[in-house]
């Protein structure tokens, strides 16, 4: 996990908001004592000089209601006395002025006395004394740029307007106040700032901390680790939040342990499992996978996650996932092809919820291939035998009837006619030998008569055996070592393996023919082989010669009186003593049959 940023802590955010409140409420409040602060002071400056303005008002309209002599002063005279003795303070100039000719009457400023005699101009002076009432304005001098309040009061004399004053007083003291008042309210306002973001650190910690660690083992957990405890800091919610995390850590821990059993156990018993097991998700998505299904179907499991066991299966062109979730019966799924034989059989179980809803699959996958294959091979042997008994039994059965019906008497017919059937009767007892053969050999407690046997010896009786008793024309040939090899054999059962392999080389050597047995002799076994001149064997049939029944050429091979399991028994026989036999032939050159048996090959012959 990314570790947070320093402008996304939550410290960072707590400090800043805590900060930024404080301004925000400090701001609120400044502006509202500022603007209360100005309107106060510029108040007070402006009743004080009302004030004064008032009693040299009164004065004014003394010298200009008075009733004068030639020998009194002008009233000029009377009024600049006045303004001589009016204390200004802030006021820079006071004017009166006449209401008839709006004349000015006298200045207070001496650089202005020239202006004495002359019309005032100024409209706020009109104003004053048309509406009768005060006439106020501040204004900015553009080349100082400090500011001046100007007032224009009337003066009258009952309900008549007799003339003005009017004044001009520096407010720009009023304005430098309340500047250095901001400044102190700026400085102040920085300081509990400064004090305030150090003290919300300190309290951020308090808070923050405790969450740290949580969010520390928070992460250790996400790794496994559930060892760590989270420090408990006080008994408030954050102190409550952290003993409830621990407790969740515990019992976290505790349900870990627990599933990690349980899946250990599940995974044991999923590995140890014969049967492909196959989970999928409510829409059928595999989610689990055992390693023998995914060797049954030939797929890695890591490819097949989250596949569709449509796919998987190989079953979208005859079911969807909702006819697997309502099957009932197992589905065959044969895989076969022309040279493999490879069929599964597939039962399909739905995982429910206890109310119903449907959160998965569970497929079990059977391998049936050799199942299918004993019962093909017994359905093929049933009907093998029952044919091979019905051909005799059908002949001696007709042979038999034509006797009972008279031909017992005619001396010529009546011969062939039993000596068919006598052929016939050998013919189904021979067949019933090989099977009981066959029988005892696929019997579990079967045991061979085994002893030592010079094998050279042996064989020479064989093919002695079979030289003297040949009717066609065919010559031997042996390829035979000179000194003994002693092997460890059932005499009996290596005699019946050996009088198979050559009758059916003797059946299939035509006249003029060889046939050709040899040994060879190797440190852990021999090979005994037996070749002829024959027609020879298709390749497409070599692998199955050994197969119970199997005849490449029926017709020929019943004709000789051939049942289909010699080379079967042979087999069988070889197995049982260790070794294997194989078959290898060209079509129209001869066919080899040759067998392994072991053997413990020795530089001195102990038994000579």
């Amino acid at each position: 996990m990314n570790k947070v940023g320093f402008f996304r802590s939550i410290k960072v955010k707590f400090v800043l908001i805590y900060v930024l409140l404080i301004l925000v409420a400090m701001q609120i409040i400044g502006v509202y004592f500022v603007r209360q602060l100005e309107d106060t002071l510029r108040t007070n400056f402006q009743t004080s000089i009302k004030q004064r303005v008032d009693l040299l008002r009164f004065n004014i309209r003394e010298e200009m209601e008075k009733q004068r002599t030639p020998e009194d002063p002008s009233l000029e005279a009377d009024i600049n006395k006045l303004l001589k003795d009016f204390d200004t303070g802030d006021i820079t100039e006071v004017r009166v002025i006449e209401n008839r000719s709006l004349i000015i009457l006298g200045t207070s400023l001496p650089g202005n006395q020239d202006m004495v005699g002359k019309k005032q101009t100024e409209l706020l002076v009109k104003q004053s004394m048309v509406l009768e009432e005060d006439q106020s304005k501040i204004r900015l001098d553009q080349n100082t740029g400090k500011r001046t309040w100007v007032l224009s009061t009337p003066i009258k004399s009952g309900k008549k307007v007799i003339g003005a004053i009017y004044l001009e007083a520096k407010i720009e003291s009023v304005f430098e106040q309340m500047n250095t008042i901001n400044r102190i309210f700026a400085t102040g306002t920085a300081i509990a700032l400064s004090i305030t973001a150090v003290l919300g650190v300190l309290l951020a910690q308090t808070i923050t901390k405790p969450i740290t660690d949580m969010r520390k083992q928070a992460l250790a957990m996400a790794k496994g680790n559930f060892s760590r405890k989270v420090k408990v800091y006080g008994h408030d919610e954050i102190g409550t939040l952290a003993l409830t995390f621990n407790n969740l850590t515990k019992k976290l821990q505790e349900a870990q342990a627990m599933t990690e059993g349980e899946r250990r156990k599940l995974s044991s018993v999923l590995s140890n499992m014969t049967d492909g097991v196959i989970a999928t998700d409510r829409k059928g998505r595999v989610m689990l996978i055992n390693e023998p299904a995914a060797e049954m179907l030939d797929v890695s499991r890591e490819t097949v996650m989250s596949q569709s066991i449509i796919s998987l299966l190989d079953l979208d062109d005859t079911n969807t996932f909702e006819d697997l979730l309502e099957e009932k019966e197992s589905i065959i799924l044969d895989y076969s092809t022309k040279s493999e034989t490879y069929i599964l059989r597939a039962h399909f179980s739905v995982i429910q919820k206890e109310t119903g809803f449907v959160n998965g699959l569970i497929c079990v996958l059977h391998d049936i291939t050799e199942q299918e294959k004993i019962d093909a091979d017994r359905r093929e042997f049933v009907a093998n035998v029952s044919h091979e008994l019905r051909t005799p039994l059908t002949t001696m059965r007709s042979y038999l009837e034509a006797l009972a019906d008279g031909a017992w008497r005619d001396e010529e017919i009546a011969p062939n006619f039993l000596e068919v059937t006598r052929t016939e009767t050998e013919r189904m007892i021979r067949l019933v030998n090989d099977l009981l053969t066959l029988s005892k050999m696929d019997s579990t407690d079967y045991r061979l008569k085994v002893e030592w046997l010079n094998f050279v010896d042996f064989y020479n009786r064989i093919i002695d055996r079979f030289e003297m008793a040949k009717e066609q024309n065919v010559t031997f040939k042996r390829l035979l070592p000179a000194h003994a090899i002693w092997v460890e054999v059932d005499e009996d059962k290596m005699t019946q393996v050996l009088y198979n392999i050559i009758s059916n080389a003797l059946k299939y050597s035509p006249e003029g023919g060889q046939v050709t047995f040899s040994i060879e002799e190797g440190k852990e076994q021999i090979i005994v082989g037996v070749s002829d001149q024959g027609m020879g064997i298709p390749k497409e049939s070599i692998g199955k010669i050994f197969d119970r029944f199997y005849r490449v050429d029926k017709a020929r091979t019943r004709k000789m009186g051939g049942t289909g399991l010699g080379l079967a028994i042979a087999k069988e026989i070889v197995k049982a003593h260790g070794g294997t036999i194989e078959a290898k032939s060209q079509e129209g050159k001869g066919t080899t049959i040759s067998f392994t048996l072991p053997y413990e090959w020795t530089e001195e012959d102990d038994w000579s």
